[in-house]
């Protein structure tokens, strides 16, 4: 992430509307109810040194500031209407959320009505939701204590358990949540940041009693120093300190970037470090045939949670730390999220230590590793159609959150498919995972003791039936075709309108379509060609997968002639209150425009809502039209 952003402040021209230093990171699924946002909830910028630290003060133009800790839980925005507790959502992409309310009315510090006098007709309250320290080694003693495999975590394993479908489980789990903000909350009765806390306090919400207002770069600087020496003494875990300017009025002022507010930052802690033992490096293989070293490291307690295994990249990144297996290594994680291993202790070594050597064939079906081009560091399995590894790795690919979201469709269900019993499996190719019966999910995790189907297989069916109705770019997205991700998969199925008119295209006219390029395009074209990437497709289709735009009249139109954006280019951005991303979108393409990501000279118009952006500045600087939400709508229904 930062070497993207040291990149696009290098080349400015180069930055478009979907790049993750553009957006915040996240996304509503289809699991529970999606719920707009009256006000967007944003992302933090991030700093890692005392230098970056004083620069961002320095350009804020001066405090009071209020500092706090960051808690390392999961964000969450309550609406509150006179005082009662009416809804409350995950923070999503920042406009959309999912509807978490029957969960969140179980956490006890949470008030369904606030106390005291005197509440807002309408009021968002954002904070985090997390497991105290001690709270989330009780829950996990219990489990052990049932037999039961214990959390990694303790954010995961928040993130989880608010996400249940059934609010008992979450009743059960001791969550609990601390304010950092407000959202929407017309004429707020206050002028700073800490006055906001002090008054959400005395209605009753959960305020953390360590916030301090300070006056200069100095008292920052201490605070952030205070809380990393006692980091691991605190009743939950952190990962860093969030600085915001107090004044609400200076807040307003300084504004936005297009994810990130300009008048808060957060300062991230160095991961910590830890000395293990590298038991031994194994392969993996993934669903695009990559075999990828990873390191088997004597169990470790790091930033959290016990670490187990890391990845190590490739052959060439192995060599380059310098590690032997046997070695004594340094750990971290990077983030505080990836374990890392960052070199060998090398005066600890007795000489019983071995190198690494890459295996030359697959661990799992045994075919050839290869390079595919000239170059290439990665190497491959060349039996991409039925190596075990790749199709399992590809069958939960499909089912996964970003791509189909098939809730039965998770890494269990995606080994319990393809592992072979009997010398066969239940799927051989991702191409019947349409056509599943129930007579053909025979492993036991779709069978009860008494041989009667599981709940499991009856779930994992429905979500099937669910997912062959999902949007043109999903099903796209979930062929697994190599650099096509969430983002060309949206571009391409709004300029094509089908996989067919996708398929059909020369490379040059792939190549067109915003945020395409040639060497996407020739990677469509290579899947494409190969025959049993055919047949997928030829399979979905018969089994009812919908693989078209309903409405869409071919590359570059959505509908016939006529519709009343047709032949219009129009990009979409900032918090609207009547759309979600997607259904503008598909009020644009329905009504025959071209739904854009950035903003160029071709955009014949921009939808600006609240808390635009970058393309919002954008429009303006190449004197593109811009019209606010009420206005589109008129023009929807002119």
């Amino acid at each position: 992430m930062r070497e993207l952003e040291l990149l696009d402040a290098e080349h400015p021209d180069l930055i478009t509307g979907d790049s993750p230093t553009q957006s915040v990171g996240g996304e509503a699924t289809t699991t529970f109810s999606p719920v707009q946002h009256l006000d967007r909830m944003w992302s933090l910028d991030n700093v890692f040194s005392r230098e970056e630290m004083a620069a961002w003060i320095t350009k804020s133009g001066g405090g009071p500031y209020l500092c706090e800790l960051k808690i390392d839980g999961l964000a969450i925005n309550l609406r509150y209407e006179n005082g009662k507790l009416v809804s409350a959502a995950t923070r999503g992409d920042g406009v959309v959320g999912e509807d978490v309310t029957a969960n969140v009315l179980t956490i006890k510090s949470i008030p369904r009505e606030l106390s005291g006098k005197g509440h807002p007709a309408v009021v968002e309250v954002r904070g985090e939701i997390f497991f105290a320290v001690a709270d989330f080694a009780a829950l996990n003693e219990g489990l052990i204590a049932e037999g039961k495999a214990p959390f990694a975590n303790p954010r995961n394993s928040a993130s989880g358990s608010l996400r249940q479908k059934d609010s008992k489980v979450t009743a059960s789990r001791p969550l609990r949540m601390l304010v950092h903000g407000i959202g929407a909350w017309q004429d707020a009765p206050v002028k700073n940041q800490s006055e906001i806390y002090e008054l959400l306090g005395s209605w009753g919400l959960p305020t953390s009693e360590r916030y301090r207002v300070v006056s200069n770069a100095e008292e920052v600087q201490a605070y952030i120093d205070e809380f990393e020496a006692h980091r691991h003494d605190l009743e939950h875990e952190i990962d860093g300190v969030v600085v915001k300017i107090d004044a609400l009025a200076e807040q307003q002022e300084q504004g936005y970037t297009s994810r990130a507010p300009r008048w808060a930052i957060a300062f991230k802690y160095p991961p910590e470090q830890v000395h293990t033992k590298l038991l031994d490096i194994r392969v993996s293989v993934g669903r695009t045939g990559r075999a990828t070293p990873y390191a088997v490291v004597e169990p470790v307690k790091v930033a959290g949670s016990v670490v187990e295994f890391a990845t190590l990249h490739n052959q060439d990144v192995v060599k380059a730390k310098g590690i032997l297996i046997g070695d004594t290594i340094v750990l971290r994680k990077a983030g505080d999220v990836i374990p890392e291993i960052l070199g060998p202790v090398v005066e600890k070594r007795d000489g019983s230590e071995r190198a690494f050597v890459m295996p030359k064939n697959c661990p799992e079906c045994k075919a050839p590793l290869h390079q595919e081009a000239d170059g290439d560091i990665d190497l491959r399995c060349s039996n991409s159609k039925s190596c075990p590894a790749q199709l399992r790795e590809r069958i939960a690919y499909i089912g996964s959150r970003g791509v189909l979201d098939i809730e039965a469709l998770g890494e269990v269900a995606a080994d319990a498919l393809t592992r072979t019993n009997d010398g066969k499996a239940i799927l051989t190719s991702e191409a019947a995972v349409f056509s599943l019966t129930l007579e053909q999910l025979t492993d036991d995790l779709f069978k009860k003791k008494d041989g009667t189907p599981s709940e499991t297989a009856l779930k994992l069916l429905r979500n099937l039936e669910d997912a062959k109705t999902r949007p043109l770019w999903r099903i796209l997205t979930a062929l697994g075709i190599r650099h096509v991700g969430p983002v060309a998969a949206r571009s391409l199925s709004n300029h094509f309108g089908s996989l067919d008119a996708i398929f059909s295209a020369t490379t040059e006219e792939l190549s067109q379509v915003e945020g395409v390029g040639a060497t996407l395009a020739a990677s469509i074209k290579d899947w494409i060609s190969v025959d049993w990437h055919v047949e997928i497709i030829e399979s979905w289709r018969a089994a009812g997968v919908l693989l078209h735009i309903e409405g869409h009249a071919g590359p570059g139109a959505a509908v016939a002639e006529g519709g009343k954006f047709s032949g219009l280019t129009i990009v979409a951005t900032g918090s609207l209150k009547q759309f979600t991303r997607e259904s503008i979108e598909e009020a644009i393409i329905s009504n025959g425009g071209k739904a854009a990501g950035s903003v160029s000279k071709k955009t014949s118009f921009v939808v600006a809502g609240e808390n635009a952006g970058s393309k919002l500045a954008k429009a303006e600087e190449l004197g593109v039209e811009v019209i606010d939400e009420d206005e589109f709508v008129r023009r929807l229904g002119a």
